[in-house]
């Protein structure tokens, strides 16, 4: 089909409708083919490409589960309240409240106004790592000879910057990120191991607690130390669901849980939202 006029590219682009793609959103969302959740509850169903990137807005009481399809994609994340995005994913609170430096089920993600953000409510895989943030344009170009996002070894960082923009944010406002499925484990001489993935299948599912903006790279671990850029697809699904609530057994489960916990009921009260 020629393309050389504007009828031309019309045409052929009309044509793409209804086309898939291994890696790509599916709009609507009802439309994916096996939805874990009831009817007409998915709101975001997309499998994101290796060396790529996602954004969306959550309702608070979404659920978000993030799978690794092939056993070599590597989600790294950040949350920002949506409203407010000053508030946003703390790390270095999230391991130091709890601590805890190991994400898993149980763990909460919290912001540096001591509310949670979304919780881990379940997960498969394991291999996490809230210690060591995600890829940058000088490591990239140096490992691999670019990390530019338009090429073939885009850097985490560079790709959040995309995601952000979307979201009216900008370079500034991007912290320290969360990776799940490609880990690291602290040796007793303070150094780090990578510890890789589980393999393929392994998923994550966050609920969120508040409305929340959610940025995802899907790019090698930063101590990856394989020599080539691997990273495989991702599959991102969330539904709508209810967050936590005090007769939870999360709710409860640590003296710092409930009162990150109680900080965000009480938030939440006070703007007329719970």
């Amino acid at each position: 089909m020629a393309t050389e006029t504007t009828y031309g590219a019309r045409d052929h682009a009309r044509a793409q409708e209804g086309a898939r793609a291994e890696a790509m959103p599916v709009v609507p969302a009802a439309d994916w083919p096996e939805p874990p959740c009831e009817a007409g509850h998915l709101v975001w169903a997309e499998t994101v490409a290796g060396g790529n990137y996602t954004h969306r807005v959550l309702a608070r009481g979404t659920e978000l589960r993030l799978t690794d399809l092939s056993g070599d994609a590597c989600a790294h994340l950040l949350l920002y309240a949506a409203d407010r995005p000053w508030e946003r994913l703390n790390v270095a609170d999230t391991v130091k409240v709890q601590w805890n430096a190991y994400l898993g089920e149980g763990v909460l993600l919290l912001s540096d106004q001591g509310r949670v953000l979304a919780s881990v409510v379940a997960d498969t895989s394991g291999r996490h790592d809230a210690l060591c943030g995600t890829s940058t344009l000088v490591r990239n170009t140096r490992r691999y000879g670019d990390g530019t996002p338009q090429s073939p070894s885009p850097a985490g960082r560079e790709l959040f910057k995309l995601a952000a923009a979307k979201n009216g944010l900008a370079p500034r406002d991007l912290p320290p990120s969360l990776s799940f499925f490609q880990g690291v484990e602290i040796r007793e001489d303070g150094a780090l191991d990578f510890t890789g993935s589980t393999g393929p299948g392994g998923s994550v599912t966050l609920r969120t607690e508040q409305d929340v903006i959610v940025l995802v790279a899907n790019v090698p671990h930063p101590a990856d130390p394989r020599p080539d850029y691997l990273s495989t697809p991702l599959e991102v699904l969330a539904w709508r669901a209810a967050a936590t609530r005090p007769a939870d057994p999360l709710w409860n489960a640590t003296p710092e849980g409930r009162r990150a916990f109680l900080n965000t009921a009480e938030f939440l009260a006070a703007r007329g939202l719970v």
